[in-house]
């Protein structure tokens, strides 16, 4: 690709592959960390929040960082980050000290997604050059997704999810010395500076948020610090968006969201790759925590998840070039939302694989159909000078819809599970000890915990009605991201206008 250094692309592709392989690795291990830790109520879901949380708050910043101090710079940072956060969490005794390695591998990767995005950007000067090189890293992005099922299912399989950790953390160091030798710095500090009022009002509500929505199942959505952080939530976003607009060199420019194709591109990013991690999260619960299905056969559906954007990078980088992107954007939801939809109905019973994989595998195509051309299409009509901008904002509304993913679904799920545990329990026949005894565990990790229960156990004979609770949370989980993803496909079809040459005649003149 012209003006691009090969050393570059091949660095930023690797450092993506590796960042999502670390985000995307614990989903297979779910299982594996409800046996040894036992995790109770929502801790499941800290594990994967833990580390999109810094991702999607501090991804503004990092893009920052990298346009003042130099990308390359940032890149190896990352790396360091990224490596040290996943040999801490190897090593935890409990739970909370996974959360503590994911939220540093977490800020590793914040910085690692923009950046690598960002050096492909500022390095290509046409839009067809800089079309295939996203194609590139979207594709690697996707490969590091294929790669952490394998990953997360031999090593859990025949060795522990620790081992799962420690390679990734391997991986990072490759990163890392690949990074110092051969990538090629590059910065755009014109008019750029840290926008503190903005991050840390970013940073607040983002954690607010979070907590609210992962703890409401738990605590119960009454709770005074449930509700006092929604209300933090919304009062700390709104005062990002003010600080934004006052700010003299703000992390995100808000006249952005005034071209039609970046606002309906930004907008749909939150929505669909929350609908996609939401299915990729309900997924692993279902077939780890509530099937008991090894490590090994859980990566499978992660396959048909993440593998078609890897293949299809050929298609998707022409397609890029000769289909208007709300067409293109618009199949792909499509494609989602039928799979998710038919994964809905399929019963909890059904413990074979086959029954996944046409569901789970029209939600991959659609992924690789959505995920590169919201890329591209946020990226290419923005002005030149605000492409390091346009990346990291890309990468945080992606990687926000992400962390929404599973906090919102394993609200839903849980919240839907633990009602219908609850009504349907006192009715099921067991001896009232048993009832007790269930309703006790219930109440400390709801259906989850009563899933566990080891046969002989106080509570062990609620382990049906708890299953079959579960499968009806997880069912709903999926028709949400179903909907989701329908609206998403709707919402670009109809709001997203203009046709594939406008946006280039516009982006190109822009260069000049």
């Amino acid at each position: 690709m012209q003006g691009l250094p090969v050393g570059t692309l091949v660095v930023a592709s690797i450092a993506v592959m590796v960042a999502q392989i670390s985000l995307a690795t614990p989903a297979t291990l779910n299982g594996l960390f409800q046996q040894d830790l036992h995790p109770v109520g929502s801790q499941l879901t800290w594990i994967s929040d833990a580390f999109l949380l810094p991702v999607a708050a501090l991804e503004l910043s990092f893009g920052v960082l990298g346009d003042l101090f130099g990308r390359k710079l940032l890149l190896v940072i990352g790396g360091v980050l990224l490596t040290a956060g996943e040999f801490v969490a190897s090593a935890a005794p409990v739970v909370q000290v996974v959360w503590v390695g994911q939220a540093l591998a977490g800020l590793g990767a914040g910085a690692v997604f923009p950046t690598s995005l960002a050096m492909l950007v500022a390095g290509t000067h046409t839009t067809r050059d800089r079309s295939r090189s996203i194609a590139l890293w979207a594709g690697f992005l996707s490969a590091g997704g294929v790669i952490a099922p394998v990953l997360g299912g031999i090593t859990g399989s025949y060795g522990s999810w620790r081992w799962s950790l420690i390679v990734v953390g391997i991986l990072g160091v490759v990163s890392i010395v690949l990074g110092l030798a051969f990538a090629t710095d590059s910065r755009a500090p014109e008019g750029r500076s840290l926008d503190w009022g903005g991050q840390v009002t970013l940073a607040v509500g983002l954690i607010a948020l979070l907590y609210s929505v992962i703890q409401g199942p738990t605590d119960g959505w009454t709770d005074t610090a449930v509700i006092a952080g929604f209300v933090v939530a919304a009062v700390f976003l709104a005062l990002f968006v003010v600080a934004e607009s006052r700010a003299a060199s703000p992390m995100l420019r808000l006249d952005l969201f005034s071209n039609r194709a970046f606002a309906v591109a930004s907008a749909v990013a939150v929505i669909g790759m929350f609908s996609f991690l939401g299915t990729a999260y309900a997924t692993s619960i279902r077939l780890g925590p509530v099937q008991f299905q090894s490590p090994l056969r859980t990566a499978v559906p992660f396959l048909l998840l993440q593998g078609p954007a890897f293949v299809l990078i050929p298609l998707t980088s022409w397609l890029l070039q000769r289909v208007n992107p709300r067409w293109l954007l618009g199949s792909g939801f499509l494609f989602m939302a039928a799979g998710q939809f038919a994964a809905a109905t399929v019963p909890i019973a059904d413990t074979t694989l086959t029954s996944l994989v046409v569901p789970i595998g029209l939600v991959g195509i659609g992924f690789a159909l959505a995920v590169t051309s919201i890329t591209a299409t946020a990226v290419n009509t923005v002005p030149i000078h605000y492409a390091g901008m346009a990346s990291a904002a890309t990468s945080l509304l992606r990687d926000f819809g992400f962390t929404l993913g599973p906090a919102v679904i394993g609200a839903v799920a849980l919240g839907e599970a633990g009602a219908r545990f609850t009504s349907t329990v006192a009715g099921a026949g067991l001896p009232a000890g048993e009832v007790d005894a269930a309703r006790s565990v219930a109440g400390e990790g709801g259906p989850l915990a009563v899933n566990a229960i080891m046969p002989g156990q106080p509570g062990a004979a609620a382990h049906q009605v708890a299953y079959d609770a579960l499968g009806h949370g997880f069912a709903v989980g999926f028709a949400v991201c179903g909907a989701a993803a329908l609206f998403a496909a709707v919402l670009t079809v109809a709001a997203m206008r203009g046709g594939r040459s406008d946006n280039i005649v516009r982006r190109e003149a822009l260069i000049e």
